[in-house]
């Protein structure tokens, strides 16, 4: 029984430091194990996410030493098995850029079918036809995806759909593969970029990440690296969005600010005031919000991860907004529990119809993913009353101590274990 409680009606007030990208940290803890020299790795978030992989990268033979929380020491020499069925590796979604990396290493790989959340379809038809134009064969035995090669060649690689993780995976097994490799049609997150800078920082030879032709040079081999990983521009943008739900002032510390401008671009659409420095975005919301209309897009447009928590500022806005999903089609599960705290949502499709109402009010709900269970605390934090979450290991998949953050800001939020614990926060809070 792992829950948030929550105690609506504060603004949030303060400043939050914003840690390591999760995305970004998944696909740069498997290119680590690229090279058999050691690289070091700044700013990795301590979530769910990047533990598992960690776990997974462990049982077969990789050393990962902790020098402190976020900082990490990997040296992956003494690989001894190229077969990752670790049970927990099913759970998340990143564990197929094992199978990049190994490939690209050792010409060979066998990764579970991943899991992760359950918004959507998310085929790997992408990945399949990227390898296989490197000259490696696909096959799917047993639950597992096996591929393998004499030789990686490269080659001029369209993909159909802009596909961040097919993206990813490409140019790691791309990176050491004979000859010049093009992806067309490229990803162009912030998070492909951190891992084109962090290969070519081990000897890569990698341009054009950003853009959506993306031009890899096959290097023989990698070497050893130190590499400080990107603040997270979902999390950033999930505080951004606290501010403007709660009625509140919060400046984000350590951000990319450029990595929030379709965030930002938003907030200020509906009513919040945005101050910008180097390193970090101040949201102050002091008006009542107004509606607007999104569409999610590949980056650099309004990003999928990022919209549950707009549909819970515009649920508090006036008049009619209109949220269009075109990247995952099944992204809308959270409303259900919206509603059960007062929102007034039609969804038809991959379109929710929002009206804003005046207040939530606190509910009993739970998290149906990472990001829509963030939304939902966020929802609480403005409600009248008491709001309990459950399934919040959904959470903690992609947020470190998401509880604490937001209890320095003012929250009244905490992290219950049991009946007991559930019923003292109601007493300590009234």
């Amino acid at each position: 029984m792992e829950q948030y409680a929550i105690k609506g009606g504060n603004p949030l007030v303060g400043e939050v430091e914003i840690g390591g990208a999760k995305n970004a940290a998944l696909a740069i803890l498997a290119a680590a194990t690229m090279t058999d020299e050691t690289v070091l790795i700044e700013n990795v978030p301590d979530v769910r996410d990047t533990n598992v992989l960690i776990q997974a990268m462990e049982s077969i033979g990789v050393i990962v030493s902790r020098i402190d929380r976020h900082t990490m020491k990997i040296n992956a020499s003494h690989i001894h098995d190229l077969t990752i069925e670790d049970d927990y590796i099913k759970k998340i979604r990143a564990s197929y850029y094992l199978l990049g990396a190994l490939l690209g290493k050792y010409r060979k790989a066998e990764v579970s079918l991943p899991g992760g959340c359950n918004i959507g379809l998310r085929p790997i038809d992408q990945h399949i036809k990227g390898f296989r134009a490197l000259g490696a064969s696909v096959r799917i035995e047993h639950g597992l995806i096996i591929t393998e090669t004499e030789e990686l060649k490269g080659n001029h690689i369209y993909l159909d759909v802009v596909s961040v993780g097919a993206t990813i995976n490409v140019m790691m097994a791309a990176t050491m593969a004979t000859g010049k490799t093009t992806i067309e049609n490229a990803a162009k997150e912030p998070h492909v970029v951190d891992l084109a800078n962090f290969l070519n920082s081990m000897g890569a030879d990698i341009k054009g990440a950003g853009t959506d032709v993306i031009r890899i040079k096959g290097v023989p081999k990698l070497h050893g690296s130190e590499y400080t990983i990107i603040p997270d521009q979902i999390e950033a943008g999930t505080f951004m969005f606290a501010a403007a739900v709660t009625k509140g002032d919060v400046t984000v510390k350590n951000v990319i600010p450029k990595h929030l401008e379709s965030i930002s671009a938003k907030l200020l659409e509906i009513g919040c005031e945005i101050e910008e420095s180097d390193d970090a975005v101040r949201v102050v919301a002091s008006k009542p919000l107004g509606h607007t209309h999104v569409k999610t897009l590949p980056y650099p447009g309004f990003p999928t991860d990022m919209q549950p928590q707009i549909v819970v500022a515009l649920g508090l806005s006036g008049g009619t907004s209109i949220v269009t999903e075109s990247i995952f089609e099944n992204r809308f599960k959270y409303v259900d529990e919206l509603t059960r705290m007062g929102a007034s949502i039609k969804v038809e499709g991959n379109t929710a119809i929002i009206d804003g109402v005046e207040r939530y009010t606190g509910a009993g709900i739970t998290a149906p993913d990472l990001r829509a269970g963030a939304a939902l605390v966020i929802a609480g934090l403005s409600a009248e009353g008491l709001t309990v979450v459950d399934d919040i290991k959904f959470i903690e998949r992609g947020y470190e101590d998401f509880h604490l953050k937001l209890q320095t800001l003012g929250a009244q939020i905490e992290r219950v274990n049991t009946e007991r614990e559930l019923q003292k926060f109601k007493l300590k809070v009234g």
